[in-house]
């Protein structure tokens, strides 16, 4: 594997580049004296000359983006300097089509800027451009850089250096060969190869995967990179897009590989943050990944699972889908837990909050798929209350099979009244069944409120809380230029996680050996602090725990199959120690997944 520095020198050797009808002889800049690239990205992420004006940069054009909002060209210095920090490509922003061609010698003259995608109030890192620019084509037709070659020797295991007193990284002196983000920003803007790499995550409707190029780093078994805490960050993870046509972009699946070279410029977007843009793609080579399927639930066990369906509305196309799945491949679970449930016309915002229609084209599709014909329960929402996709009013709905287990219906259970536990005969109680964990905390505000169930299996009352906790969107990326970075949705689910927690406290404190679970997206990782409040002292304990480490994941971002959705349970649940814990890779591994969610089933006797 060559290094960074032979890498950049190999374009060096080639004097001439010869055709059929000419001998193109590579030639000098312009200006001897002029800026180059190198001094342009400097030895900290921001540029020197950031908002100066440039003239005659020389460099060789190596990738056009002539398609988006992001149109302009790639330009990379043959002759670099030796310092490995300073990267010797970068990205000339010229706004429509640029005339430039591959192998164009070309100067440049223009604007040195930082951009941030995404915004700054997003915290992303910038990307350095030359922007407004004056191009003169010197010669054309030169070979391109020879592309650094990026491999799990190159790539350092630490991600990144923590920031400043502000939390920056903007202005630390690169690191390359000490931290992972350090050298990739080191290779901005250049040409760039991987070769032989993993898919971690599928293709996605915006024609990008993810790739590893570290295949023994985190593993999963099924092909994956687990991301396990804060601080074991995947180095190896990169994405892939395409300057092609999309259409020709391959439809990959966690598991396959991209057999042979991947060649482009290393761009940085809001997306996604480092990304190799192919101006050659590897051929893909199928890993055979196949859909997973649960073990049916005993006589004596009830199975609950957790499933979130994806904003399902009337006008979906994948209801038998998602029929089948709850069918064949989590065995028709006794009571499912279902998140993200819209009214009954989806996104339209006219004031409909029922989702009668939305839930019974399910039943019937579980029905045709040869299910049992689940019953179900939920409450409305109040329009436009509950966060998620404008006018979808999604909330959480109970779907249970009537044959196997029943529900406990006790009125005054609506979209603003909280529900209570009350004591029995030395049992526990709701007020109201199905009902909301209080409605009006404002920690609530824009976001699912739980729907808390009382059900009854073979004589012994299980209490169920299904849950949709606030996203994480917000948060900055892990590579943002903050370090660590920002996780401000934790606030809100922490001070939800705090509420279900009480009221578990509640149920337990009137009935200590209650049968309770808490369960659906939680938002949050099972080593997070949102997943510790809920725990609380000992009153839920996550079932996905109980799983090998590496098989902990329900969902899969960015190259990290992580955990987001779980299966809480009682002190009772977990002591008994009949419970087994699945969770049903049928999604997020899959580009042709019908929601970025994995479901989890729980099985046990109360």
């Amino acid at each position: 594997m060559p290094s960074r520095s032979s890498a950049r020198l190999a374009a060096l050797t080639v004097a001439a580049v010869c055709s059929a009808t000419s001998v193109v002889v590579l030639t000098s800049p312009a200006h001897a004296d002029a800026v180059r690239v190198h001094d342009i990205q400097g030895t900290t992420r921001l540029s020197p000359y950031a908002g100066q004006k440039v003239a005659d940069v020389p460099g060789i054009v190596t990738a056009v983006r002539d398609y988006g909002s992001s149109k302009g060209f790639w330009l990379q210095d043959p002759t670099p300097d030796d310092n490995p920090a300073t990267s010797e490509g970068v990205f000339v922003f010229t706004s429509s089509a640029p005339k430039a061609v591959v192998g164009d010698s070309v100067t440049v003259s223009g604007t040195v800027s930082e951009y941030v995608p995404g915004g700054t109030a997003s915290g992303n890192q910038s990307l350095t451009e030359i922007t407004k620019p004056v191009v003169t084509t010197v010669s054309s037709g030169n070979a391109v850089p020879a592309p650094v070659v990026i491999g799990k020797h190159s790539v350092p295991d630490d991600y990144t250096p923590a920031g400043d007193a502000n939390g920056s990284v903007n202005s630390a002196q690169l690191a390359p060969s000490t931290y992972a983000l350090d050298y990739y920003e080191s290779l901005e803007g250049m040409n760039v190869q991987v070769a032989n790499t993993r898919v971690v995550t599928g293709t996605d409707p915006y024609a990008e995967l993810w790739v590893t190029v570290k295949p023994g780093e985190h593993r999963t078994p099924r092909g994956g990179t687990l991301y396990g805490s804060y601080d074991s960050q995947n180095t190896g993870r990169l994405q892939i897009q395409s300057l092609g046509a999309t259409a020709d972009f391959p439809q990959a699946n966690v598991g396959d590989t991209l057999k042979g070279a991947t060649t482009g410029p290393l761009d940085f977007n809001q997306y996604g943050g480092y990304t190799l843009v192919a101006s050659s793609l590897g051929t893909l080579k199928s890993g055979g990944l196949e859909r997973e399927t649960t073990r049916a639930q005993s006589a004596r066990q009830l199975a609950v699972a957790t499933y979130n369906v994806e904003n399902l509305d009337p006008s979906d196309n994948t209801f038998a889908q998602h029929a089948s799945a709850i069918v064949n491949n989590l065995r028709s679970p006794d009571v499912v837990s279902l998140e993200e449930i819209q009214d009954d016309n989806g996104a339209t915002d006219d004031g409909t909050v029922s989702a009668g229609v939305t839930v019974n084209k399910l039943i019937d599709a579980i029905v045709a798929a040869g299910g049992p014909r689940y019953d179900w329960r939920s409450i409305d929402p109040v329009n436009d209350q509950d966060g998620g996709e404008p006018g979808g009013n999604i909330r959480q709905v109970f779907l249970f099979n009537p044959e196997r287990v029943s529900f406990v219906d006790r009125a005054g259970g609506d979209s603003t009244t909280a529900v209570g536990v009350t004591k029995d005969h030395g049992k526990a109680h709701l007020t109201a069944s199905p009902g909301r964990i209080a409605p009006d905390d404002a920690a609530w505000k824009a976001s699912r409120k739980p729907l808390a169930g009382e059900f009854v299996f073979r004589g012994k009352t299980v209490f169920v809380i299904a849950n949709h906790l606030n996203s994480k969107g917000g948060d900055q990326a892990l590579t943002a230029q903050y370090q660590p970075p920002t996780r401000s949705s934790e606030t809100q689910r922490h001070a939800q996680a705090t509420l279900v927690n009480a009221f578990v406290k509640d149920v337990l404190s009137v009935q200590k050996d209650a049968n309770v679970i808490a369960l659906g997206d939680m938002n949050d990782f099972e080593f997070s602090d949102t997943a510790k409040i809920l725990e609380g002292r000992g009153e839920l304990w996550s079932a996905i725990k109980s799983l090998p480490k590496k098989e902990r994941y329900t969902y899969d971002y960015q190259g990290n199959a992580q955990v987001l959705d779980q299966i809480l349970i009682s002190p009772e649940i977990r002591r008994n120690g009949s419970f087994a814990y699945d969770s049903v890779h049928i999604n997020s591994e899959f580009h042709d997944q019908i929601s970025d969610h994995d479901p989890q089933v729980l099985r046990f006797r109360p």
